[in-house]
């Protein structure tokens, strides 16, 4: 099966946070160009070649050493405004080795599992529903599925061919969810009925529901090793924020600008 829907794409889904997963911070490095030579008697360079971009990249760095000679000669290092911009680059680049020591730092076995430990203690006791649904535009046709499946009619059979949610094509399959996955209406409904159970119809801000309730089940945790790498981007991040917040507390910090403002 593949991933569940939850109602319509523009059904908001709301999943509980037990691992944050924060952007790490990001290095952008230039990427490596050069003149590909391309002839009757030649076939086109591939980027995929490993000894094509050696090539290139040789390229590359030997045209930024000759750039930077030929710079050199003409003094273009003492221009104020390169010095301004070198000095900013040297300051983040800075930054980011100091920040990069800090997530290290915080990246130990016993923090890792700390923190796994605390997210599953979070998630003890929480249960889990399967259900499918169709999903059409009115009440009438609503009622109207729902005598068809009474009477004997294929629940996935009768979604792929009525339901108007992105989930039809899957015969309205959900998959496993919590309560607060779903929208409020839809949610109280199904975590009040029994495996193989049908609904009544179930009105909300996108139609009329029916819904099946295929399995209950205590949602399980998932492994530590499935999960350390999301561990480790979110101590990561916590770390490098926590220094930063910290030495903000400390730091004092004069504006220029709103002085210059002041005096105006």
């Amino acid at each position: 099966m593949t991933s569940p829907h939850v109602l319509p794409r523009s059904a908001p889904r709301r999943r509980p946070i037990a691992f944050a997963t924060l952007a790490a911070l990001l290095f952008i490095v230039p990427a490596a160009s050069g003149c590909s030579r391309n002839s009757s008697s030649e076939a086109p360079a591939s980027a995929s070649d490993p000894v094509i971009a050696r090539e290139n990249l040789i390229s590359y760095l030997a045209d930024i050493i000759m750039v930077t000679q030929a710079a050199d000669k003409k003094n273009l290092g003492d221009n104020p405004d390169f010095k301004r911009r070198l000095a900013f680059l040297r300051n983040k680049l800075l930054m980011g080795y100091e920040l990069q020591r800090e997530a290290k730092t915080a990246l130990t076995d016993e923090a890792l599992h700390q923190t796994y430990d605390e997210a599953v203690r979070s998630m003890a006791g929480q249960e889990e529903v399967h259900a499918r649904h169709i999903l059409v535009e009115d009440e009438n046709e609503a009622k109207s599925l729902l005598e068809q499946l009474k009477s004997g009619a294929d629940f996935a059979a009768l979604a792929k061919e009525k339901s108007k949610d992105p989930g039809a094509a899957e015969g309205g399959d959900l998959g496993y969810f919590t309560k607060d996955q779903m929208v409020p209406e839809f949610a109280d409904v199904a975590f009040k009925m029994y495996p193989g159970q049908l609904s009544n119809p179930v009105k909300t801000q996108f139609g009329w529901h029916v819904i099946k309730v295929e399995d209950r089940r205590t949602k399980q945790p998932p492994e530590f090793d499935k999960v350390k790498d999301q561990i480790e981007a979110y101590l990561a991040r916590k770390a490098q924020t926590d220094f930063i917040t910290k030495l903000r507390q400390s730091a004092k910090v004069e504006r220029l600008d709103k002085a210059a403002e002041q005096k105006n």
